[in-house]
């Protein structure tokens, strides 16, 4: 499927002009991103855990490639998910990022109650039943299922952390211009650069890619707790890429601004709170057994 001339950094072709250069989907009622209010979220006793297959594979990871308009890792075949309320399993075909410039401006797609944080990481994912075959996914409104993680700057002075991370961005001078692809060598994975997160906890929406043709095809887990990285990792991206040639401009804030709003579920809290309720209990049962003993 062709993209047409889309761009992040000029009047010309940047995301101003994306609903006139393809208005069928662009221009449409559930695009992406969006601000997520979460007080607004509906609670979904679905939301189940996922199951992630060769996410701890350290070899996951194939090549790394600068595309003009971000950094694209793809992964080898066999890299799955599934459960999440998802209707089947997904095969993990890559993942990008979005930025602003460095760590002082931020640049993540999807904003919580109004926050943007630094980055955001997008691990993208086609109905595995599709065999392949993206352009049966992108005319199903739930082909495509995109997994977000914030990236935040991690706490203190720390300079190189995480090491998967630092693992990473060591690639990045390899492909300071467009069209630049390197291979990745094994050693890190995707479990590795998720770090810290707990992929129980997320918001679930439907919308679309978030660059054109913004095909309203994608089922969107925004996770909730974000990745800690180290500043000078994070500067790395909004210092070392060209979107062209090396006289072109720097890479940065590459990324859609907020679309309307759309209707966001999450996790029910009752589960937890109803345990909670259950220990209260037990504890004073015990108490209660306790004195009747003495």
């Amino acid at each position: 499927f062709c993209h047409p001339a889309w761009c992040y950094h000029l009047p010309s072709c940047n995301d101003t002009t994306w609903s006139t250069i393809v208005p069928q989907y662009c221009n449409g009622t559930r695009q992406s991103p969006i601000d997520i209010v979460s007080a607004s979220a509906t609670p979904n006793d679905n939301l189940s855990e996922f199951t992630f297959v060769k996410y701890d594979d350290t070899s996951s990871m194939t090549s790394i490639k600068n595309t003009g308009n971000t950094v694209k890792v793809t992964l080898k075949s066999g890299v799955k998910i599934s459960g999440g309320d998802l209707s089947e399993q997904y095969d993990s075909l890559q993942f990008h990022l979005h930025w602003g410039d460095g760590s002082s401006v931020p640049g993540s797609e999807h904003t919580v109650d109004g926050k943007r944080y630094p980055m955001e990481l997008h691990i993208v994912n086609r109905k595995s039943s599709y065999n392949g075959n993206t352009s049966l996914a992108l005319n199903d409104s739930t082909g495509f299922a995109a997994l977000g993680f914030f990236i935040e700057v991690m706490s203190g002075n720390s300079t190189g952390q995480p090491e998967s991370w630092r693992n990473l961005t060591s690639y990045l001078a390899n492909i300071t211009e467009k069209g630049q692809n390197v291979s990745i060598a094994a050693g890190f994975s995707l479990d590795d650069l998720l770090v810290g997160v707990d992929r129980t906890k997320y918001y679930r929406y439907l919308g679309s890619l978030t660059t054109p043709a913004c095909y309203e095809a994608v089922v969107w887990t925004v996770f909730k707790d974000p990745i800690k990285v180290s500043k000078d990792l994070i500067d790395l991206f909004s210092t070392t890429l060209h979107f062209n040639d090396r006289t072109s401009q720097i890479m940065k804030n590459v990324y859609r601004s907020l679309q309307p709003a759309q209707q966001v579920w999450t996790q029910s809290i009752k589960a937890s709170a109803s345990t909670t309720c259950f220990s209260l209990s037990l504890l004073l049962l015990s108490l209660a057994l306790g004195w009747s003993w003495s």
